[in-house]
């Protein structure tokens, strides 16, 4: 009987392994990809800071307007780890940014995001919605998990970005040993077995990586005052026009043409819709669009970057909407001086979230100095921070670290990470996920509210519970006296110390009732904390 007891649970716990180990990626660094040293302190970098520096406060100047004072380092903290890793700092890494001692605390703090796994991860999830969105597609014949698992490991080494969009869009062989090629089996469907679509994949490709919308010219041309014609649209489309899949995986195949969708179908050659002196060697056709999309001279393709990265550490893109870049109408200087500096420097993603942190816009406050008030002017010119709603998996990843005292990272143990996860799909799952359009400033829900306020994960992250490590528990047990529980409560939900005003309020409550009754002042502490409006946007 023992033997079989024994047996029984070897294969739980082998079950609970496999659960966890497809749930949470892998930790290898792929080989023959060499991370590269940001120099936040070289001539070349302060240099380009100070050119996008100068070129907000020209505009500002020119507007009569007086920008927003500089945040706090703790402020300015919790945006790099929202932006980066979708999540607050933990107290144990308050008390680090706390302690640092050198000067350019913003550059060493991302440094350390940028080195912890969990930024990968969670960068990898934002730009796998861009490149093959966030439905599960064609099982036997894609695999998102595996492709958001691929992409997580060359962002954490610091692929260059036109080398990975080459392997996307030119990629060959099989789904699942090939992760890559999931960008064009995304879409496949059941109509037809071994094509993927073209039109899919035209709109796609301009929109992720280019910054342009085609899609309203796939059945006609603009007829709005638009240049955009249909055989540009076409043209993209055919590129792709003889890619298959078998069972060899993704290949490229010597005939099959696009057609028109017309009474009488004419074929259509592959054509590029702007720059056409943009110089393309050989190659399958993939490889040719591959080759001009990446071209070190095709502007929309650094610009794009650019945006979308400016995006994801402010929550808004420069220019709006973040998929429709004008090709030659003016755009703001700080955009042209990044995709520079991105082109001449490899396109080094991580030197670019160095430079997009280090200007002064991002080390703006997003409230007005004492005396002065916030217009819409500081809104349009980034003159102030902007304030954003948390997207879903910021909030839940926020709820998770606020009720732990220590990081939740690649270092907590398996069952924690696991949970954590669980957790994370079913809340995402009620909040409501946001999809691809991931950057609308939409409103929030009466269902979200009631999540937040009756939702039993949220009543579980803030229960009382010292002996299973809760934040609450923890700091109640530990602290040695009122005002100390309060300020670290605070750090530890709203990365910040609480004022005078809410000193003296909560100390009210904890001076009030009976010493057997202070555990559930605290929760309700926590609980008032983490419903606050400021603990649920970036600001």
């Amino acid at each position: 009987m023992w033997a079989k007891n024994l047996m029984f649970w070897a294969v739980c716990a082998a079950g609970v392994l496999t659960l966890a180990a497809a749930i949470l990626p892998s930790s290898d660094t792929p080989s023959g990809i060499r991370s590269v040293e940001t120099k936040v302190d070289s001539d070349s970098f302060r240099s380009v800071v100070e050119q996008v520096n100068t070129a907000f406060r020209g505009a500002w100047q020119a507007r009569g307007i007086t920008p927003a004072p500089r945040a706090d380092q703790l402020t300015v903290a919790r945006r790099l780890s929202l932006g980066v890793t979708g999540t607050i700092p933990s107290l144990e890494e308050v008390r680090l940014i706390e302690a640092h001692q050198q000067t350019n605390t913003t550059a060493w703090w991302l440094d350390r995001l940028l080195a912890d796994r969990r930024s990968a991860e969670y960068l990898a999830e934002r730009w796998a919605r861009v490149f093959v969105g966030v439905e599960d597609g064609p099982f036997l014949r894609y695999r998102r998990r595996r492709f958001a698992a691929w992409l997580s490991d060359q962002l954490f080494a610091n692929r260059p970005y036109d080398e990975l969009v080459r392997e996307l869009i030119a990629a060959e062989g099989v789904w699942t040993d090939s992760p890559a090629a999931n960008y064009v089996t995304a879409t496949l469907d059941s109509n037809n077995d071994d094509r993927p679509d073209p039109d899919k994949l035209a709109g796609r490709t301009v929109r992720a990586f280019l910054g342009v919308r085609l899609d309203c010219v796939r059945c006609h041309d603009d007829f709005l005052g638009g240049d955009w014609l249909q055989k540009d649209y076409q043209g993209i489309a055919a590129y792709y026009a003889r890619t298959r899949t078998g069972w060899t995986g993704i290949r490229d195949v010597d005939e099959g043409e696009y057609e028109t969708d017309d009474e009488k179908p004419q074929p259509v050659e592959p054509c590029i819709p702007f720059q056409k002196d943009l110089s393309i060697e050989g190659g399958t056709r993939r490889e040719q669009l591959a080759q001009w999309v990446t071209h070190r001279e095709n502007r929309a393709f650094a610009r794009t970057a650019v945006n979308r990265s400016w995006a994801t550490l402010f929550g808004r893109p420069l220019v709006e909407p973040i998929d429709s870049i004008p090709l030659d109408d003016e755009v703001p200087a700080a955009l042209d001086l990044l995709a520079d500096d991105f082109v001449a420097n490899g396109f080094d993603f991580r030197r670019l979230l160095h430079l997009i942190a280090a200007t002064e816009v991002f080390h703006l406050d997003s409230r007005a100095a004492e005396g002065t008030q916030l217009s819409q002017k500081h809104d349009e010119h980034w003159a102030a921070f902007p304030v954003r709603r948390l997207r879903p998996e910021q909030v839940i990843g926020s709820l998770v670290q606020a009720a732990s005292l220590k990081t939740l990272d690649h270092e907590s143990h398996i069952l924690i990470r696991t949970i954590r996860a669980g957790n994370k799909n079913e809340f995402i799952k009620r909040y409501g996920d946001m999809g691809e359009d991931e950057f609308d400033d939409r409103g929030g829900t009466i269902p979200q509210r009631l999540l937040m306020m009756n939702g039993k994960i949220v009543s579980e992250l803030i229960k009382h519970n010292p002996v299973f490590g809760t934040a609450s528990g923890r700091i109640l047990m530990l602290s040695p006296n009122d005002p100390t529980t309060i300020e670290t409560a605070y750090l530890a939900v709203l990365t910040r110390r609480p004022s005078k005003e809410e000193s003296a309020h909560f100390g009210a409550r904890f001076a009030d009732p009976p010493a057997d009754n202070r555990s559930y002042q605290m929760e309700d502490m926590f609980w008032s904390l983490i419903n606050s409006t400021e603990f649920s946007w970036n600001h």
